[in-house]
């Protein structure tokens, strides 16, 4: 073997090698987009829950060489409890890894939806963004007077006092709606504390305002506290970290039995079509 040759072959590839890149990594950035109802159940397949994020959540936060994570969200809300899971995980994978989280709001980051962006250390959104709606809603439907139309005999069999509350083919009872009122307040309460304890400092309207249900725009947000900055997460990651900046995006993955099954789905499920008008109705009340 020529030793002088080999040498020189050795040089020649160190030469093509990245040995700055090595040395000097390029920052990077988690990337995890939040779209979608929170929730889910045997008719909503693909809602946004833990059980379907947790793993994913696992990967974002233990990428080589991170310097922060985005969360993108676009969501009108849905479920309180998947809400409050998802926003407790990213604050355990944050003070677990002490990487900093900054939620970026697109199209709507509303009830729910703004739960998740509270999880941020920071919130950014488009000026035209539809941000808040911080209050619980429930909505149903009563049809007391259906069945007689068709001459059908409802036979409900309960034992406890609540356990038929709200039935909509039954007429509506003031006891129900007041029950179903304190529950509400008790979720309320706790959106409430969660916003205060993750906005500490940095709301800049009166509660009574703020606490309302109601929805602003980006720009509105900004000026009440409810959102940091406005701004978009590429531009706002490249101010932060340059140009060379690298994005580590992570999605929740399906089970291949999952995809194969929506992939051979043929005709309406009654229960998927009534879900799908849930989702549709939920976010045409922040479409503009």
């Amino acid at each position: 073997m020529d030793w002088g040759t080999t040498r020189d072959a050795i040089a020649r590839l160190a030469a093509k090698l990245p040995v700055e890149r090595l040395r000097n990594p390029p920052p990077r950035v988690g990337v995890m987009r939040l779209e979608g109802v929170i929730g889910g159940g045997p008719q909503r397949r693909g809602g946004i829950t833990l059980a379907a994020y947790e793993k994913a959540l696992g990967r974002l936060f233990a990428a080589r060489n991170l310097k922060a994570v985005a969360l993108v969200i676009n969501s009108p809300g849905g479920s309180p409890v998947q809400s409050a899971l998802i926003a407790r995980r990213i604050r355990e994978l944050a003070a677990e890894n002490e990487i900093p989280v900054v939620a970026f709001c697109e199209d709507v980051a509303a009830s729910g939806g703004y739960w998740l962006a509270c999880a941020g250390d920071e919130i950014f959104a488009d000026e035209s963004s539809i941000v808040g709606s911080i209050g619980v809603i429930f909505a149903g439907f009563g049809f007391p007077d259906l069945l007689d139309r068709f001459g059908v005999e409802r036979r409900l069999y309960a034992v406890g006092e609540r356990k038929g509350m709200l039935d909509p083919f039954t007429d509506e009872r003031t006891a129900d709606v007041e029950r179903l009122r304190e529950l509400q307040e008790s979720i309320f309460d706790a959106f409430r504390d969660y916003v205060r304890e993750r906005r500490k400092g940095r709301l800049r309207a009166p509660e009574d305002e703020l606490f309302t249900g109601d929805v602003w725009t980006g720009r509105q947000a900004l000026e009440v506290g409810l959102v940091d900055a406005l701004g978009e997460m590429r531009s706002e990651m490249r101010r932060r970290f340059g140009e060379r900046v690298r994005f580590h995006r992570v999605a929740a993955r399906s089970g291949v039995l999952a995809r194969f099954r929506r992939g051979i789905r043929i005709g309406i499920d009654p229960g998927e079509l009534v879900a799908a008008l849930d989702e549709w109705a939920v976010w045409q009340r922040f479409r503009m």
